[in-house]
């Protein structure tokens, strides 16, 4: 039997204590559920349709809780939450588990000879710039110009790195060697992320409080979240590389 609505439901309401490490754990667990990704077009924007209506008070006949909290959980995952755009596949949060998972594989595979290394971390920071693009700062508008310095910029730093550790370590132990690839990630990290978000640093973020009323615009907090985002990305390459 399905539970109906409760009254005054708020689908945008966390369903987790958000003040909590599980809370928030679970919260993240649940919107990159890679299993979403296998969802077709269709349904996602059937999600997006409840779920804008569900906002506009519009809840369907008939719907249940679940089905709600369902449709939430799609959304987070497939649309951008600040202009509420479709991302693509690639670029999503759910796509990083097995995406990342490959990728992975692949560069500590693949990393005996220079033109593998060279392949390999393009292909890495190919993926990280469309990560790193999808999931913008829509409020902080980006060129294409800016684009493209940004994904030269972290991919010369990652095939130099790689290239340089990868002839540095010739002689080196094998265990030394397996290194590489997780130092020429960690250094690209370090270029790509600003870089393709430089707007946020530059006229910084907006600043809300708790009921969502904007407060202005920081270019601390645009750094602090920044730097969070590079040191999370290396310590999530870090077990498996």
């Amino acid at each position: 039997k399905m539970a109906t609505v409760p009254l005054g439901f708020n689908i945008d309401a966390p369903r987790w204590d958000q003040s909590t490490f599980v809370g928030r754990l679970k919260h993240f667990l649940n919107i990159t559920d890679p299993r979403t990704v296998l969802v077709s077009e269709e349904e996602l924007d059937r999600a997006k349709t409840l779920v804008e209506g569900c906002r506009a008070g519009l809840v369907p006949p008939g719907s249940s809780q679940e089905q709600l909290l369902y449709a939430k959980k799609l959304y987070d995952s497939a649309f951008h939450p600040d202009s509420g755009e479709k991302m693509n596949l690639i670029g999503r949060m759910s796509f990083q588990v097995p995406g990342g998972m490959a990728l992975t594989g692949c560069m500590l595979q693949f990393y005996r000879t220079v033109p593998a290394v060279v392949f390999w971390q393009w292909v890495n920071q190919s993926f990280n710039a469309i990560v790193n693009y999808t999931n913008r700062n829509a409020a902080s508008p980006i060129s294409l110009r800016q684009i493209g310095v940004a994904y030269v910029t972290a991919t010369g730093t990652a095939l130099a790195t790689a290239v340089g550790l990868n002839l540095y370590t010739k002689r080196a132990p094998p265990l030394l060697a397996r290194w590489v690839p997780f130092a020429a990630v960690a250094a690209a990290n370090c270029v790509n992320i600003p870089m393709m978000r430089q707007q946020e640093i530059i006229n910084g973020v907006t600043v809300t409080d708790g009921d969502n009323n904007e407060l202005g615009h920081s270019r601390r907090a645009a750094a602090k979240g920044i730097a969070q985002v590079v040191v999370s990305r290396i310590t999530m390459a870090a077990p498996g590389m």
